[in-house]
């Protein structure tokens, strides 16, 4: 019986490079196709936007006077060193990898966007009535979905340990 192998770090770096460029080219045809704050209905509940946000999640600190563009940038590459660290060393923890390679192909998605324009390019809006929640993009869907993936792989790896 041939041994299972555990995944490569280049298979973690290649789906974070699969979301970076599907964030990257859905970005494109949203600023392509939109003005700034133009919106069009799709359903009672979703719109497609284009906003941009020189904050971070939620607009935080979107309101201050540009060094959090900076800031940003460098925490994002920051957390990208880390993960690569960590999926270099954990890369057979199939979950765990998931998890880390969909944030990392997030983080760097929305960092390319404020090294290029000085913002984050949203352009996915739910709401529910006039109740609007904060505009996103497939980057802020990745990171979301990765520390989903992060919470639920420390659940099991607990579970397991008792």
């Amino acid at each position: 019986m041939a041994a299972k192998r555990s995944p490569s770090i280049w298979l973690w770096l290649g789906i974070a490079l699969a979301v970076i460029l599907l964030d990257q080219l859905t970005k494109t045809l949203i600023s392509r196709t939109f003005e700034l704050n133009d919106s069009r209905t799709l359903t009672p509940f979703f719109n497609l936007v284009r906003a941009h946000n020189t904050g971070a999640a939620f607009s935080f600190l979107a309101g201050a006077d540009g060094w959090q563009r900076w800031f940003f940038i460098g925490l994002g590459g920051v957390a990208a060193v880390v993960i690569v660290w960590l999926l270099a060393r954990h890369g057979g923890q199939r979950l765990f990898g998931w998890a880390l390679a969909l944030i990392l192909g997030g983080a760097l998605g929305n960092v390319i966007d404020r090294v290029l324009h000085g913002h984050v390019v949203d352009f996915l809006q739910f709401h529910w009535n006039s109740a609007y929640f904060p505009s996103f993009n497939v980057a802020d869907s990745a990171i979301t979905v990765g520390a989903v993936l992060l919470v639920l792989d420390e659940l099991l790896r607990v579970r397991r340990g008792r």
